[in-house]
């Protein structure tokens, strides 16, 4: 087993570009729990944490509710598990599939900000042209 390294919230939040409400906040709904706590009671990550806290940071401006986070992460977890609780078989498949789901989901969802940010370069690119004209023509 490898050494961990913990770090201090301050620096997880540094590396996610979350804020430290945002992390905590994640805490008290039990998507991300520390992994360790000093000895003076703050909070301690670890590589695995930071991972966990980007998971959510993907998901979240694909709208995934919460309870769609936490369920993605059970998924994962259990993928992850590697002791004798190992998932095989009937769960390996089902949790494939709903793994598989979440992908679709998110698959749609991008497509979706695809299209909307394009509107968006549009307009933006119409105004442009706008403003241009109107300088040019010296309205």
């Amino acid at each position: 087993m490898t050494d961990q390294r913990h770090m201090q919230i301050g620096e997880v939040a540094e590396r996610t570009g979350l804020s430290l409400r945002t992390i905590r906040h994640y805490e008290e709904v039990d998507l991300v729990i520390p992994s360790a706590r000093s000895k003076g009671g703050f909070r301690l990550y670890t590589e695995a944490d930071v991972e966990r806290l980007m998971v959510i940071r993907r998901m979240k401006p694909l709208d995934f509710s919460l309870e769609e986070m936490r369920d993605l992460l059970e998924i994962t977890d259990r993928l992850a598990a590697t002791d004798d609780s190992t998932p095989t078989g009937e769960e390996l498949q089902r949790l494939r599939e709903r793994l598989d789901s979440y992908r679709k989901v998110a698959d749609a969802r991008c497509e979706t900000l695809r299209a909307r940010l394009e509107m968006a370069e549009d307009f933006a690119t119409t105004l442009r042209r706008r403003l241009q004209a109107d300088l040019r023509s010296g309205a």
